[in-house]
C-alpha cells in the first residue's frame, strides 16, 4: 500500500476532476490518494467521480479555503 498527495491548490474546475482520474490510473488496489483542492466544486465532482470508478472517498479536511480528499483504490468496479 502506497500513499501519494495530489497538491490541486489553486486549480479550477474541470482540472481537479481529471487530475485526480489521471491520478488514480497509476495506482493499484489498496493505495491512497491524498488530494487538496481548493476548488468547492471539487467537493461534488470528486465524490461523483470516485462513484464513477468504484473507489472510497472520505474528506478528511473542509475548511474554509481548503478541502482534503482521501482516496482508496479498491479492485472492483461499479457495483
Amino acid at each position: 500500500m502506497t500513499m501519494t498527495k495530489l497538491d490541486l491548490t489553486g486549480l479550477k474546475c474541470p482540472l481537479p476532476v481529471l487530475k485526480t482520474r489521471k491520478a488514480l490510473r497509476s495506482l493499484t488496489a489498496g493505495d491512497r490518494l491524498e488530494v487538496h483542492c481548493t476548488d468547492p466544486l471539487s467537493v461534488i465532482d470528486i465524490p461523483n467521480l470516485i462513484r464513477e470508478t468504484g473507489d472510497r472517498v472520505e474528506i478528511i479536511e473542509h475548511a474554509e479555503k481548503r478541502i482534503v480528499f482521501m482516496i482508496e483504490k479498491t479492485d472492483g468496479g461499479v457495483a
